[in-house]
């Protein structure tokens, strides 16, 4: 793996007591092991396949870490988010502590998302505005909905990580979203009894939104 990825799992690698890894591509099952972050066993190929996919298994490091218990909320809201991100796919969460097991599909992608986060709130608009575009290796994906509230609840990604802390995305969504609905509503006359424009402030009352960008080499802050 390389980039986001990459260091990813060379950070899990250092913090798990082991880390046993299988690749299954081009027709066979690669393997490697590690424990605390060093090489226990090198790649090799352990037999042939004709499936495709990856599976990592890892204890946390005990020595590091105060509990190695999971928490089934926390990794159902983060891999229902996946789900929601990336349109189409299916996530299976089982617990084989308790038997509990979640499956998570949506085939709306992020408009299933702003669904999920308006389900209990009354909307403006029934369904959410969706639009996507490509430019060079950027993927920009953008649903919102408004409701009756007086609060914002956006959320932003890039490669599937939730950009808490906003950035130009976020500004430069902002920024079209004001510009346009201005835009609409002098060409509709819809301004009459407003002395000025409608600003940021104004349209994030209620606004509901999800943007979602993949980029090839993505630079992150905070």
């Amino acid at each position: 793996s390389g980039g986001l990825h990459g260091v990813g799992v060379s950070v899990v690698n250092a913090l798990s007591a082991f880390m046993d890894v299988e690749v299954k591509r081009d027709g066979q099952i690669h393997a490697i092991s590690f424990s605390r972050g060093t090489t226990k066993s090198p790649l090799k190929v352990i037999g042939d396949t004709e499936e495709s996919g990856t599976k990592v298994h890892f204890l946390p490091d005990p020595d590091i870490f105060t509990t190695t218990v999971y928490s089934f909320d926390t990794l159902k809201h983060r891999l229902r988010e996946l789900a929601f991100l990336n349109q189409g796919i299916t996530i299976t969460l089982n617990d084989e502590r308790t038997s509990h097991k979640e499956t998570f599909h949506f085939d709306g992608g992020i408009r299933s998302f702003v669904e999920h986060l308006n389900r209990k709130k009354e909307k403006i608009n029934p369904e959410p505005i969706y639009f996507n575009g490509t430019k060079d290796d950027t993927v920009v994906e953008i649903a919102l909905q408004y409701n009756d509230s007086y609060s914002e609840n956006s959320y932003s990604f890039v490669n599937n990580i939730n950009t808490i802390e906003g950035g130009t995305h976020m500004t430069g969504f902002r920024t079209a979203l004001t510009r346009q609905i201005n835009e609409y509503a002098r060409k509709n006359d819809l301004m009459k009894k407003l002395k000025e424009n409608l600003s940021q402030d104004d349209l994030k009352e209620g606004l509901t939104s999800v943007v979602s960008l993949k980029l090839s080499e993505p630079q992150f802050e905070g």
